[in-house]
């Protein structure tokens, strides 16, 4: 079991494949000169297997997210997938990608036994997605969404974070859309990740302004905290249903008291919060010959030490010294 001092308990583990995206979305890269990983310092296939049955067979772990970057650029991710679902006590898996290339991955990804998949889309306009993204791929992440329904790595969930100036008036719009298409949205807050450091607190569109927009032409019914459970998304119900949509509000509504995530980085550092300043390195370990339950003893002394919050709800919030490329979202 992974437990912290405050109770709570990591059952989802997020596992950062590579640094490496083939978009630079401006809220998460810069357009150029990033330093990316080099090979020998990223994790191996065998080692990302092995330290996901670790978590899965001694530290209660029951559900993976696949990340990167982007984790659809990572060659051995179907053979990762495939290798995953055979452990024993099989996790759920999912991946979170920004779609490039699910057209033609899905089936694959599908048939290797991923479950469902996010995908980020923040503009329905092709030309706002260009001046994000610095990339002229949308129609490519539309066509990866429908290849992703039809493979059957449902539910469909779209991640959409609204930037001032760009798509900030796109909120309803977008969940119309999703409605019509099947998708469940979740709108994010932008959170402090890019590399550049460019984020500011009172530029950024709060959870309760994405609310407004959305009441303004939905009839939106709070789902409820029992329903919620550790989810970082307050969800709500379109128009009675059956359609949902939600909101994640890391920076203005923290929701850390019910964190039950575990990362692992792209180059096998054990990080208990997503905005930590402190790593916890499994993958010297695992390179030194460590048993597995060695390396489930430095992974559960980790966990203990995962502080109380995030600290985004502090003013004085320092960003972390990594972009969430090298990271995991």
């Amino acid at each position: 079991m992974l437990i912290d001092t405050y109770g709570r308990v990591a059952t989802d583990l997020r596992v950062s494949l590579t640094d490496r995206c083939n978009l630079r979305c401006s809220y998460c890269m810069p357009e150029e000169g990033l330093q990316w990983l080099a090979k020998p310092d990223l994790l191996t296939d065998d080692e990302i297997v092995r330290l996901v049955e670790v978590a899965v067979r001694s530290l209660g772990i029951t559900e993976v997210r696949f990340t990167g970057g982007e984790p659809l650029l990572r060659p051995g991710l179907v053979g990762i997938v495939q290798r995953v679902a055979a452990l024993p006590a099989r996790p759920r898996m999912s991946l979170t990608t920004n779609g490039i290339g699910l057209k033609r991955t899905a089936e694959a990804l599908k048939s290797a036994g991923l479950d469902r998949v996010n995908v980020s889309l923040d503009t329905l306009r092709p030309d706002v997605f260009k001046a994000l993204t610095r990339r002229d791929r949308h129609a490519d992440v539309l066509a990866g969404l429908d290849a992703a329904r039809a493979a059957g790595l449902v539910p469909v969930k779209v991640n959409t974070v609204l930037m001032p100036g760009l798509n900030d008036d796109e909120a309803p719009d977008l969940l119309a859309w999703a409605v019509e298409e099947g998708y469940e949205l979740r709108f994010i807050e932008q959170m402090p990740l890019d590399a550049q450091h460019g984020w500011k607190r009172d530029g950024m569109i709060t959870a309760a302004e994405i609310l407004a927009s959305l009441q303004r032409h939905f009839t939106l019914t709070p789902e409820g905290e029992r329903e919620r459970g550790a989810a970082p998304a307050e969800r709500w119900i379109v128009d009675g249903g059956p359609h949902r949509v939600g909101i994640i509000g890391s920076v203005t509504r923290p929701f850390c008291a019910a964190c039950d995530r575990t990362r692992l980085t792209a180059d096998g550092q054990v990080r208990t919060c997503l905005f930590a300043t402190e790593e916890t390195d499994l993958r010297g370990a695992l390179r030194s010959g460590a048993e597995d339950e060695e390396i489930a003893r430095i992974w559960r002394l980790a966990m203990w030490g995962k502080k109380a919050g995030s600290g985004l709800d502090d003013p004085s919030f320092l960003q972390p010294s990594r972009p969430m490329s090298a990271i995991g979202g």
